[in-house]
């Protein structure tokens, strides 16, 4: 099959092909849909509105929150809508938009995480600077370089992609336009484009967020052995314990998802959904349930809702008796 940008078409197979599984299926990935958009809403809206959070770690925050429900959406929208339509085919171009989006988002994530560790690097060993290292220019010079880096790196590689020049079937055994069945199908030479995509990934997934977040963490840790209290050494380290969990959580699942064998785990198609669906589910739920601030921002927030909705029930039963009277 000669792909044509304009007319070819992929038949995406989704997680089960059991007619009755679908129902439940599109129930359950709805559910988790929601609650990602939900969670990750609630935070960014949290960190706008409350001043108290208006600091670099929150700023890198709302950005990984931004991506979540991004990356969220550009991965899951094809389970909902292959229900809703009965139609489970994708249009080329759709397929490569949707490879594009997802390789982008993940790069953009990585290296917020990336920025997250430089920040709790800064707050930790050099604390009495930090609001001057950390300013507002220096924060969003960051993420504005992890936004363009994330969608620029990925551009080579995709380019790569769309001249593969024919595929053996049209059906790809995923709930996604995701990388690897797509190269499975690949009937032409792909030499060219398995060494970009090895050497991609390593070099920008894998070597330079991870070294980057490494070396923060050592000094980190070097830091925060040299603190002579207890408790000030657990005061620190519970500072980076929410960053170092999704960090930990993140590239467990691309490992499992990317660089283990078939054979060994047999069909992948749950760790991609963990890692598409779960993992953005879990980032607000970390930051949150692990955050004294988020969690009295929150408490603030719903105390003030609480009293204005009161005040209002009140106000409006003393008009209706003035009225009565």
């Amino acid at each position: 099959m000669k792909p044509n940008h304009t007319s070819i078409y992929f038949i995406i197979k989704g997680i089960s092909e059991v007619p009755e599984l679908q129902a439940p299926i599109f129930v359950l990935v709805l559910l988790i849909y929601l609650i990602c958009l939900f969670g990750n809403m609630s935070l960014l809206l949290l960190v706008c509105l409350d001043s108290h959070l208006h600091t670099p770690m929150y700023f890198f925050l709302a950005n990984l929150s931004t991506v979540d429900m991004l990356s969220s959406t550009v991965n899951l929208h094809k389970i909902l809508l292959t229900f809703i339509t009965g139609d489970n085919t994708m249009l080329y171009v759709a397929c490569i938009v949707q490879l594009y989006m997802f390789g982008s988002l993940l790069g953009h994530g990585l290296f917020i995480l990336t920025a997250m560790s430089y920040d709790r690097y800064v707050a930790i060993c050099r604390p009495l600077n930090y609001y001057i290292i950390m300013d507002l220019k220096k924060c969003l010079l960051l993420a504005s370089f992890c936004w363009l880096f994330g969608f620029i790196q990925y551009v080579p590689f995709i380019w790569f992609v769309s001249r593969i020049s024919c595929f053996s079937t049209n059906i790809i055994d995923h709930f996604s336009c995701d990388l690897v069945p797509l190269m499975e199908n690949a009937c032409s030479d792909i030499t060219i484009l398995e060494g970009v995509s090895n050497i991609q990934g390593l070099i920008v997934y894998v070597i330079i967020p991870f070294l980057l977040i490494l070396t923060s963490y050592i000094f980190i840790i070097r830091s925060i052995i040299k603190i002579r209290s207890s408790t000030g050494r657990r005061k620190a380290f519970y500072t980076c314990s929410s960053h170092l969990t999704v960090i930990v959580l993140l590239y467990t699942t691309l490992i499992f998802q990317y660089l283990v064998p078939s054979n060994v785990l047999g069909n992948k198609k749950m760790f991609s959904l963990f890692n598409m669906a779960i993992v953005p589910v879990l980032n607000p739920l970390i930051y949150s349930l692990n955050n004294k601030d988020v969690k009295t921002a929150f408490r603030k927030r719903v105390e003030k809702s609480t009293i204005n909705t009161f005040c209002c029930i009140m106000v409006d039963s003393i008009i209706g008796m003035k009225k009565k009277i």
